[in-house]
């Protein structure tokens, strides 16, 4: 027998962790992204428009605000964006609308004076 053949064993193992891992991606009821490392995960995708002193509104982008490689936006990470950017003065006011996906599934999320509402 050539020693080259992988024995029936790993042969086994080696499915049965391939089919694991696909399956750790499937999606449950209510849920975004099974798998272990995003279940705890919440991402914010939104979109904002910021009011300026002198009354011009331009969008305001928070992700680039994270730190580099960084994607994952929660509520208080996000409020504390805006509190800096409302406190540094470059705001008046922030207001937006998006969505919210955890693993409680997808919720809708405004910013209305600068404040996270869920």
């Amino acid at each position: 027998m050539r020693t080259s053949l992988l024995s029936a064993a790993q042969i086994a193992i080696t499915l049965a962790l391939v089919g694991w891992m696909i399956t750790g991606f499937t999606r449950l009821p209510g849920r975004w992204l099974r798998w272990k490392m995003f279940c705890r995960a919440t991402f914010t995708i939104i979109t904002l428009t910021g009011t300026t002193k002198d009354g011009r509104t331009e969008p305001v982008n928070v992700y680039e605000h994270l730190s580099p490689g960084s994607f994952i936006l929660g509520p208080p990470q996000l409020q504390t964006i805006l509190d800096h950017l409302t406190a540094s003065g470059r705001y008046d006011r922030i207001d937006g609308h998006g969505r919210l996906l955890s693993a409680r599934g997808e919720q809708q999320v405004e910013v209305r004076g600068s404040r996270v509402v869920l």
